[in-house]
């Protein structure tokens, strides 16, 4: 069997892979993707229309990535004349979290933060019920997820990268430091495939693809689990809606009973998002029910009963997707020889997509 030869092969071609190829097409680097199903498919982390662009971070380096995201979503929205990113503004609230504090590392970090007593956060978001003080970010917002990789992806086809749709990778082997094989297999058979570098982006499968590679052995545990957000109708319309997270206090008895954190988002079109931050079962991505289970799902609904207002919590309709996380929730991006890995993006990832995306081909064109 005859071996074709690339330079840079990006596997996988979710948000995290686009952005890759995306940053190293502009770059003038010969870049293919390969993605073993369709692209845009369902079956993993950054399928659906919304996502929360939340700065309410209060780690230096992260507001530093948010800042430079925000250019380069507004780039990607220029280069493909698509809209991606809009600001709604975020709200957080309930924790035992020291919101003050939390409010002076966001300002440092160069976005609007305040802070809100619970009757003045509501009389601004009647669909949410608040508990105790409220940090509002307006500079934060909402991103469309699919929207945004198709962008991605349209730029780096665009710029002379190709991308390989249903074709999966088997056997990938470290043969020295420039080079990389595997075989690529699609409907009509399978070729072997040379790379000087290879980035595996590839989510819930990254531990399948490295196999037994130096990288795979390198990796930090990774928690592949189903999560199960909810769009709920809204009941009026004209509500506005800021993006929201909810952070429950053990000793207080109204939030005690929430399996973890909620997140949640307006998504036009399907209703208010909400969901359980990294509650879900673990799973094996290749043989996950994609039933939501029905524990997590009574717990949302009460929680939309009891917290969302503004919504209608008997109707609704649940997506499932994967979390891919690592023990303390940082995100995986490193090089071992010629094999750059993102992994382990750990359910808050998608917001700083493009920068991920600059950090790993900077690791790919660092020699």
């Amino acid at each position: 069997m005859s071996e074709e030869s690339v330079d840079v092969a990006v596997i996988g071609a979710g948000a995290m892979g686009a952005a890759t190829a995306w940053q190293l097409a502009r770059r003038g680097v010969s870049v293919e993707v390969f993605e073993q199903f369709e692209p845009g498919h369902v079956r993993g982390a950054s399928h659906g229309a919304s996502r929360n662009f939340n700065v309410a971070y209060d780690e230096a380096t992260y507001l530093t990535w948010l800042r430079e995201a925000r250019v380069l979503w507004r780039e990607l929205e220029d280069e493909s004349s698509a809209a991606l990113l809009t600001v709604t503004g975020i709200v957080t609230h309930g924790g035992s979290r020291d919101l003050e504090s939390t409010a002076a590392a966001i300002r440092a970090g160069g976005f609007d933060a305040d802070l809100l007593d619970a009757g003045e956060a509501h009389r601004r978001w009647p669909g949410i019920r608040f508990d105790g003080p409220v940090l509002h970010t307006p500079d934060a917002g909402r991103l469309h997820a699919d929207a945004s990789v198709a962008a991605l992806l349209g730029r780096v086809e665009a710029l002379g990268g190709r991308v390989h749709g249903r074709t999966r990778v088997e056997d990938l082997d470290v043969r020295d430091d420039d080079h990389v094989a595997f075989r690529a297999v699609d409907e009509s058979g399978e070729r072997r495939v040379r790379a000087r570098r290879v980035v595996t982006t590839a989510g819930a499968w990254t531990s399948r693809v490295l196999g037994t590679t130096d990288a795979a052995r390198a990796l930090p545990r990774l928690r592949v689990t189903q999560e199960q957000p909810a769009h709920f109708a809204p009941r009026d319309a004209a509500t506005v809606w800021p993006g929201f997270n909810h952070l429950p206090a053990p000793d207080a008895r109204e939030t005690a009973w929430f399996p973890a954190g909620i997140y949640g988002m307006f998504t036009p079109g399907e209703g208010v998002k909400a969901g359980w931050h990294a509650a879900g079962p673990e799973t094996d991505p290749d043989r996950r029910s994609f039933t939501p289970d029905p524990a997590l799902t009574a717990a949302l609904v009460r929680y939309a009963r009891e917290w969302l207002p503004g919504v209608d919590p008997d109707d609704f309709s649940e997506i499932t997707c994967t979390y891919t996380s690592t023990p303390d929730s940082r995100f995986v991006l490193d090089r071992f020889g010629p094999v750059v890995v993102g992994a382990g993006f750990s359910g808050h990832g998608f917001k700083f997509t493009p920068v991920i995306g600059r950090i790993l081909a900077d690791a790919v064109v660092r020699d």
